[in-house]
């Protein structure tokens, strides 16, 4: 079961409840998302809809999460639903629907390509909420700060343009990124899973973390006025893989990154490194494939119970969540931390992939290598949307 069935399932539940009389609910939410539990979370997934549905229900959440959880353990492939925290469901898979989702998961990163994750749970956000304006002399961190928010609104449907010059260069005017480093943020908005409160809002984010904020019409909820720190150095002279790295895989109101440990070729303390290199690995490990004579197909088997497996699927999976967070939340470092989790993932999978010695290319080799192909696919996708580039060789 993928994360996109098991929305449709919580769907499901919900307008069973609403059709038995279980729930008083007039119009249903527009999304019902499910995601990874946080850490220290419960089951293989997690989902804030008993949250979403209290008040329209007029009942507690953790009442509303009850009367899903009865429906939800109906529901062939569930094994156990757990309500914690304010209400939040969290739901265990049983072993033979884990199973196939290996093999959907990589059917669909092969089919969608680098678009994998891109959707259009924004589309119908108010362009003048996605419109940017970049003040005249905005410094190099607005700008970067910028483009891949607005890219990744874009991904997610949003008609975001960006608008350079614009303003007069003065603190303050509604929307303004400002002038030099100074961008507007927005105040997070709890409520993912695994987080307490609401819905996520389209403009918040989950505790922690914070984005550019768009231009919004004058009355809008203004949020907390933050801005991000300026750059301590000169990064005129750095290559621009390193420079983009260095100014969006920090939250914006972090320091930006030190460059010199980006400018060693290490996995140790060097996550621009390691994104890219484990890019490479996957091409490198597709052009040795052909040379052995096989190709990527995936098929299912004992092979989606390898720990390396199972850690890169899950990774691979939780890919299409993130963009949409990162683009909700307007924060690129989001995304940035993700791909090194998936690098990391998939580096550790890597020596697994080809056969050894006089071994001879099995179906598991064969579905091996569909998944590193998938997980390199993934990451020149997500760092495309950071505007940094996926070397096939390093």
């Amino acid at each position: 079961m993928t994360p996109a069935d098991l929305s449709l399932t919580v769907a499901h539940a919900v307008r069973r409840a609403v059709g038995d009389g279980d729930l008083a609910v007039s119009e249903l939410p527009g999304r019902l998302t499910v995601e990874r539990p946080r850490p220290g979370g419960l089951g293989d997934w997690a989902t804030n809809a008993a949250l979403q549905l209290a008040r329209p229900s007029g009942l507690p959440p953790r009442e509303v999460a009850e009367v899903l959880r009865r429906r939800l353990l109906d529901v062939p492939g569930i094994a156990r639903v757990d309500i914690t925290g304010p209400g939040f469901l969290n739901l265990t898979l049983r072993p033979d629907a884990r199973a196939g989702a290996g093999r959907l998961l990589v059917e669909r990163v092969r089919r969608e390509g680098m678009r994998y994750g891109y959707g259009d749970a924004l589309a119908g956000l108010p362009e003048d909420r996605v419109h940017f304006r970049v003040a005249e002399g905005a410094g190099p961190r607005v700008r970067a700060l910028t483009a891949a928010v607005a890219a990744l609104l874009r991904s997610q449907g949003a008609p975001a343009r960006v608008d350079e010059g614009g303003g007069d260069g003065q603190r303050g005017g509604a929307g303004d990124l400002g002038h030099g480093d100074g961008p507007r943020l927005a105040s997070p908005s709890p409520g993912s899973p695994g987080t307490h409160g609401g819905s996520p809002s389209t403009h918040g984010g989950s505790p922690g973390t914070h984005g550019a904020r768009p231009r919004a019409s004058r009355g809008a909820h203004p949020g907390v006025r933050l801005h991000a720190r300026p750059p301590h150095y000169d990064l005129a002279a750095l290559p621009s893989d390193v420079r983009q790295w260095a100014l969006l895989r920090p939250a914006p109101h972090d320091r930006v990154l030190d460059a010199a440990p980006l400018l060693r070729q290490t996995e140790s303390g060097n996550g621009l490194f390691t994104v890219q290199y484990a890019h490479a690995r996957s091409a490198a490990l597709l052009r040795n494939a052909a040379d052995l004579g096989f190709s990527a197909a995936y098929e299912d088997g004992p092979h989606d119970a390898h720990p390396g497996a199972a850690e890169l699927l899950a990774a691979l999976g939780d890919h299409p969540a993130v963009l949409l967070a990162a683009a909700r939340q307007h924060a690129p470092d989001r995304l940035a931390r993700h791909l090194e989790v998936l690098a990391d993932a998939f580096l550790g999978f890597q020596h697994t992939v080809l056969p050894l010695g006089d071994e001879k290319p099995s179906a598991a080799h064969r579905s091996r290598l569909a998944l590193a192909e998938a997980a390199g696919t993934v990451l020149a996708g997500g760092l495309s949307l950071l505007g940094v580039s996926a070397p096939t060789r390093l």
